[in-house]
């Protein structure tokens, strides 16, 4: 009973650290779609340019809020696919906390932190380049809400509204994986992250899609003891966007889309590893 007390309560408080980003996300899109005109066009298109850089260097800072409010910004076409991609993989959340606290590790950080942004940045531009980046039309900014007639009744009820739907979603989820990854393990994650294998930063990579801050908590912790290695750490983290990826599945109504996504996540996180890897065993 008192885990169970205490799976609820760090989900609780997991869920309530997005509310922030998720009304901000979705204030922002009922106020865009009130306030759109040829100004704000030119410069959401300007923006969209650069917005993977923006994205990557945004999503590293320590929480998980700018994956959760990105999902909802692409669910309604406000940014580009290579934008999403970018704050995805160099969103970082308990990782560096937990490296702060651990004697002789902070060090790991700073390169860290410099890859998934590296990687989040690159990757998002070249997706953009590729035809992941279209500009809003005017028609489209002001059909953001159009399938829900939410803004009828103004942008702050809707807002709340939207906030307070997808956050009940949230916690309902973060209680599921919370009981789920308990129940598994880190020393049966060890195992199935094929320990002392070539091909671990592949598996680091699955074990971060899983829409929760836990998996970012076990990648680390399981680096720290010496089960994983840096590069399927670095693979991991950048697959690992909290529960960004869990809003795009329930804001975006495009499957074949948010399947891109995460396949586009998980390849390019688990690219990073291999790389990495690649390049310890020959300057071993």
């Amino acid at each position: 009973m008192e885990l169970f007390l205490e799976i609820a309560v760090e989900a609780l408080l997991d869920s309530l650290k997005m509310v922030p980003f998720l009304f901000g996300a979705y204030w922002f899109m009922e106020w865009l779609e009130h306030a759109s005109g040829e100004r704000m066009e030119r410069t959401l298109a300007g923006a969209r340019r650069l917005g993977p850089v923006t994205g990557a260097l945004l999503g590293c800072i320590p929480q998980c809020g700018f994956s959760v409010a990105a999902a909802n910004l692409y669910a309604g076409r406000v940014i580009s696919l290579g934008t999403l991609v970018a704050v995805f993989l160099s969103t970082s959340d308990e990782a560096v906390p937990l490296f702060l606290g651990a004697p002789g590790q902070a060090g790991v950080l700073v390169p860290l932190l410099g890859l998934k942004v590296v990687a989040g940045a690159l990757a998002g531009l070249v997706i953009d380049r590729l035809g992941g980046r279209r500009d809003l039309s005017r028609e489209e900014i002001h059909g953001l809400c159009s399938h829900c007639g939410c803004g009828e009744g103004g942008i702050l009820p809707a807002a709340l509204r939207h906030t307070g739907s997808i956050f009940l979603f949230i916690l309902l989820i973060n209680l599921l994986l919370g009981w789920g990854v308990e129940a598994l393990g880190e020393e049966r994650l060890s195992v199935l992250l094929l320990s002392q294998s070539f091909l671990q930063p592949l598996a680091a990579a699955l074990l971060g899609l899983i829409p929760n801050c836990a998996s970012s908590v076990l990648l680390t912790r399981l680096y720290l003891t010496g089960a994983v290695s840096f590069a399927s750490l670095a693979a991991g983290l950048s697959a690992a966007s909290g529960v960004g990826m869990l809003v795009l599945w329930r804001a975006n109504p495009r499957p074949r889309e948010n399947l891109r996504v995460l396949g586009l996540v998980w390849g390019v996180g688990a690219g990073v590893g291999i790389l990495l890897q690649a390049a310890c065993h020959l300057g071993a």
